[in-house]
């Protein structure tokens, strides 16, 4: 039906303004609803399989899927977290009883490292005082922390109700998603055929990237935690769970832990520790960094790995821990819009071919 100019650009302007209202409402809520998206995204095929075999029982699979996911993926991670927070407070409170100080850390780096420790001092590092202003550093943060416990109260229990609205809204993306995903073709004005491709670039490059970097920052950080263990190094659980977290960086991750481990090995006499471990790391902590990351993630991604390595260094400074995801996403997106760019709006004819004028000119005998 064909309306008047004035009502269909005032339709179209109220249509923007309230969907930006709504997008401004679930600001709160982005993080669990992005990692309910990927969740979908991510065990939808288990789903379709279920359903292959149960196509009468979307909802009964949908949920099934659901269940499979807390166990594998969240009720461990939950188990590692409390593992982690454990270990750290029992490292925390060993600083405050000074049965840990930092001042003979450093003693043992002057002793093991003297050149490095005067070329230090050159360069403005104070170390008379370092010992005491972390101890003061971690004092302030004791002390900080006491103070906003209420906070860190609501801060836990802010985790847990993201965490309940993500797995619900996966419940429903398992459930609906491609009646959803029909919805937004017909509604988005850029073409079926590139809104396709688009959605599929979506869920190829975030499963990848999630499902890759998670599966590598899992197996880093098990193999480092497992190293510190065997050699007796306290807080074994702590540092596989760090060593995890940093492997989100690609390149350097968690050789940040094991080798300052390493050289302070070294530096106190326990060379075969030191040897073990510099020689774990660069074997087989370094080899799972170096062969399966461009495997799980660059070449599903098809994307360079430099692209993958500033994606997720941008993405971690912009949106934190989310942002090893979202990072190399938006790089994948940007990507797939540029090449339809390049396909539909920039096509050059090809060597050879000749212009419609020469064409016609051709066939005029001209």
């Amino acid at each position: 039906m064909h309306r008047p100019p004035l009502q269909q650009n005032s339709f179209l302007a109220l249509l923007v303004l309230v969907t930006l209202g709504f997008f401004v409402l679930l600001k709160p809520f982005y993080a669990p609803i992005f990692w309910a998206c990927a969740v979908a995204v991510i065990f939808y095929p288990m789903q379709q399989r279920l359903l292959a075999k149960w196509p009468n029982r979307p909802t009964l699979m949908a949920l099934v899927t659901l269940l499979v996911c807390t166990v594998m993926v969240v009720i461990p991670v939950l188990l590692v977290a409390a593992s982690f927070i454990t270990e750290g407070l029992s490292v925390y409170q060993k600083l405050q009883e000074g049965r840990l100080d930092p001042s003979e850390y450093i003693a043992t780096f002057r002793e093991g490292f003297p050149l490095a420790y005067h070329w230090l001092e050159r360069f403005g590092v104070d170390f008379s005082n370092l010992g005491d202003q972390v101890m003061a550093g971690l004092k302030s943060a004791g002390q900080f922390l006491g103070k906003r416990a209420l906070a860190v109260g609501q801060n836990t229990f802010r985790f847990f109700i993201d965490l309940g609205l993500m797995l619900y809204l996966t419940f429903f993306l398992l459930r609906d998603g491609n009646k959803l995903i029909q919805m937004l073709i017909r509604a988005l004005p850029l073409g079926d055929d590139r809104e396709r491709m688009l959605f599929n670039k979506f869920a190829e490059i975030t499963r990848a990237t999630i499902k890759g970097n998670l599966v590598v920052a899992a197996i880093q950080g098990a193999l480092g935690g497992l190293i510190f263990w065997f050699l007796g190094i306290p807080a074994a659980v702590l540092w596989g769970v760090v060593m995890a977290v940093l492997s989100l960086i690609p390149a350097v991750g968690a050789s940040l832990i094991w080798v300052p481990v390493a050289l302070y090995l070294y530096a106190v006499g326990e060379i075969v520790d030191a040897v073990i471990l510099t020689a774990f790391g660069a074997i087989v902590i370094g080899l799972v960094d170096n062969i399966l990351r461009p495997i799980l993630v660059g070449r599903d991604t098809k994307l360079p790995d430099y692209l993958v390595l500033f994606s997720t260094l941008g993405g971690l400074a912009l949106f934190g821990i989310t942002g090893f995801a979202l990072g190399p996403l938006l790089a994948g997106l940007f990507v797939a819009f540029w090449q339809i760019f390049i396909q539909e709006f920039n096509v050059e004819p090809a060597v050879g071919d000749t212009g419609p004028n020469e064409q016609d000119d051709e066939k005029t005998g001209t």
